[in-house]
């Protein structure tokens, strides 16, 4: 049996309040040796996850403590970038372990991509109706 999926709004990004700048922003609380509330841009273009530097210091990291250098492309290619491991909770569902490209830049949202928050989750757009649905993923 599949868990229930959970419905979101699509949100306006930064002071942007026009239709054609929602984005489908996802709260959720991130923890490493802190718990940050967060909103995360679901990037379906996105290779890995991407956390901004601000946040990876509220969260508890130390810049000079992550060894493991990630290559950023695209914007993000001159950005240096570290890997790191977070928790993050998603409503009601249970705590699932994202990797992280923690960058050295705070222009950029909470970057929830392909590696590996589409492998945890399962997520459905409805764009003309502006909401969003995650769940789970069912495992084979």
């Amino acid at each position: 049996m599949s868990a229930a999926g959970q419905q979101f709004p699509f949100q306006a990004r930064a002071s942007e309040h026009i239709a054609g700048s929602l984005a489908p922003m996802l709260p959720l609380t991130l923890v490493g040796g802190r718990s940050v509330p967060a909103l995360g841009l679901l990037d379906t273009g996105a290779t890995v996850n991407v956390l901004p530097y601000t946040v990876g210091v509220d969260l508890g990291f130390d810049w000079d403590q992550q060894s493991t250098a990630v290559q950023l492309s695209g914007n993000l290619a001159i950005a240096e970038a570290r890997a790191v491991l977070v928790s993050a909770v998603v409503a009601g569902f249970a705590p699932v372990r994202l990797a992280f490209a923690w960058a050295r830049v705070d222009a950029v949202p909470v970057i929830l991509g392909q590696i590996n928050f589409f492998l945890e989750f399962d997520v459905c757009f409805f764009r003309a109706r502006q909401i969003f649905e995650i769940r789970p993923a069912q495992r084979p």
